[in-house]
């Protein structure tokens, strides 16, 4: 049985909480229901919720003020046509890339240093079930996430993994459906390998040099799509 992926039920409260909006009309600066509030009015948990929060600031669609609530930032942000979206998707996936090149880099730099064989063989593993998915066709989209995390988990760095585990749900929004396209990324394929190639013979620089191509491919996807 496939596992729903978590960046699911954050989606989901993200566009409750939008249709939430627009049923009661709310405009800039229109306060929402509390945290708590709006837990039972969805039937999630806190951090489910947090998690949609935090995507919905993101997008300008809300702002959070510490200790007086929430409220509505861009009332129009979701009543756009469709090719403004788009480009709005877009400039928010960019604005995550910057963040991504940062944090992952970091933790590929690492990874290079510390990777042990238990962990090349797991990694392997998953590049040999990406192959198989790309050949196929089919989706990759979780076969590549996982493989990101094997290499965060990799740098062994707990404190590095804490901060990219809670922006999660907007790290994962390069995984599930960006842009509408599932497989709008599938050419990086090859610098996953050569990436994971020079982390796992220890060679920092080319691992860097690799990550830096991966990350240039995605930036051009995104920049290109239409």
């Amino acid at each position: 049985m496939k596992k729903i992926q978590k960046i699911l039920v954050h989606e989901q409260v993200s566009q409750e909480i939008q249709n939430f909006i627009e049923e009661k009309e709310l405009s800039e600066g229109d306060k929402l229901p509390s945290v708590e509030e709006m837990t039972q009015m969805f039937g999630v948990g806190r951090s489910s919720l947090r998690e949609a929060l935090r995507y919905l600031e993101a997008m300008d669609i809300i702002q959070v003020h510490n200790g007086k609530g929430i409220f509505v930032k861009d009332v129009n942000t979701f009543r756009f046509t469709g090719k403004v979206k788009i480009e709005r998707e877009k400039n928010f996936l960019l604005s995550i890339l910057e963040v991504r090149r940062a944090l992952e880099g970091q933790a590929v730099a690492l990874a290079s240093k510390r990777i042990t064989s238990k962990k090349i063989a797991e990694v392997e593993e998953c590049l040999e079930e990406y192959r198989i998915l790309k050949e196929g066709n089919k989706d990759t989209s979780q076969v590549d996430l996982a493989f990101h995390h094997h290499i965060i988990k990799a740098a062994n760095n707990p404190v590095l993994e804490t901060v990219l585990d809670s922006i999660s749900g907007l790290y994962e929004k390069f995984f599930n459906d960006p842009l509408g396209d599932k497989q709008l990324f599938d050419e990086t394929y090859p610098f996953h390998i050569t990436m994971f190639k020079g982390i796992a013979e220890h060679d920092t620089r080319t691992a860097l040099e690799e990550f830096s191509k991966l990350m240039d491919c995605i930036e051009e996807k995104i920049k290109s799509a239409k």
